[in-house]
Order: structure tokens, then sequence, then C-alpha cells
């Protein structure tokens, strides 16, 4: 499990492919690693990946992962080098910061823009970004409820049919990709678990109410 609170931006430099899978290799940057080991589970882009290999002497390891051919169809971002949000998996006594998630991506978006909020306030410098989800997942987002971007646990401020938009304060523009956003990006997403478990019960409600005899 994960909370969506970006602990470093690593950055994908090798892409291996084969016929059926990936392997790559992240530097993690400032992410602290004396504690990870092969089999362990990181977050890459919000999708949880299976540490394979640790690799380099000890202030220039790198981490290797497999990505099969099925991850790499369901996310973005994987298939190429360049910047990534990382995390490493909850232990049971670590705080929960923006909220619970998989690391299973649900589906892949569009960003539509990320523009500057125009404000002398205390949100100056924050940014305004809307993104178009996938339809089928546009039933599972609400306002003030939550949502995973790149790995990113952020609040939504507002839904219009398949799009939502969220607004991102500096400190996550400085420590996350997000910033380097522009229209046309694929985007990883995670819905939150909790709007998955209330569709699924009144599916199934409706379902049983409308199979009895009547």
């Amino acid at each position: 499990m994960f909370t969506g609170i970006v602990q470093a931006m690593g950055r994908i430099t090798e892409v291996a492919k084969g016929p059926s899978a990936a392997r790559l290799v992240i530097d993690p940057g400032t992410l602290p690693i004396d504690d990870v080991a092969i089999g362990d589970s990181i977050a890459v882009g919000g999708c949880c990946l299976t540490v394979v290999a640790i690799e380099g002497a000890a202030q220039a390891r790198r981490l290797g992962f497999d990505v099969s051919a099925e991850t790499l169809a369901c996310t973005a971002g994987l298939d190429r080098p360049g910047p990534v949000n990382l995390e490493k998996a909850l232990r049971l006594s670590d705080r929960l910061g923006g909220h619970l998630m998989t690391g299973h991506v649900d589906g892949v978006g569009t960003v539509v823009s990320l523009a500057t909020v125009e404000s002398e306030g205390w949100d100056k410098g924050s940014r305004r970004l809307v993104v178009e989800a996938p339809h089928a997942l546009a039933r599972y987002i609400a306002p003030k409820g939550s949502i995973a971007v790149q790995g990113v646990s952020l609040t939504v401020n507002g839904v219009d049919g398949a799009r939502f938009h969220v607004n991102l304060i500096p400190h996550t523009l400085d420590v996350t990709t997000l910033a380097a956003l522009a229209p046309g990006a694929r985007v990883n997403l995670e819905i939150d678990l909790i709007a998955r478990y209330v569709a699924r019960m009144s599916e199934f409600d409706a379902a049983a109410g409308a199979a009895l005899p009547r």
C-alpha cells in the first residue's frame, strides 16, 4: 500500500525491452534506499513495481524493475527514460498523509491544461491541472474526493463530465514531476478505493433488486 505522498523524484535511465517485458533501471535520486531489498515494492509514477536488482556502489546505486507487457500497455511513462515520482511501500507505523493507494493504475488520462492560478493571496504560484479521464473511470471521480495522478495523492476540486481539475500548490510542483506536464501528456490515474467499492455495492444491490419477484 502507498499514500501518494511522493518521497523523491527519480529517473528512468535505461529501458531494455524484451519480447514480453522490459527491464527498467532507475536512479532513485534522493530516495533513501539503504533499507530497500530485492522483492520490495516501490511506486514508480503511481505504478507498484517490485525491485528485482540493486546495482552500483553506495552513492550511485540503481534499482532494477521488470515490467510486463500488460503493465506497459496499461500505464504511461514507463516505456522510456525520464523523471518519475517514487514512493516506498507503507509500513504499519507510517503516517497516512495522503490517501490509501494500491499502486494499481486504473487507467491513463490526458492532460487538458495546466494553468497558473491568478492570485496575490496565499495560493499565489499554484496551478490548476485539468485532466480528461477515461470514460469508464469518470463515475468514480467526485468533487472533494481523492485521486492519484502519476502517484501523487490529490483532492478533486471539480468535475465536468469525464474531466476533473485539481489545484497544485507550489510545494507539490517543486517535489513531483507534475510541474512538467503539458496539454496532451498522458498520466497514470488511480481512483479512490472507497469509491470503487461503493460503486460495486450499488451495482450489486441494484441487480439483486431487479431480480426480486414483483
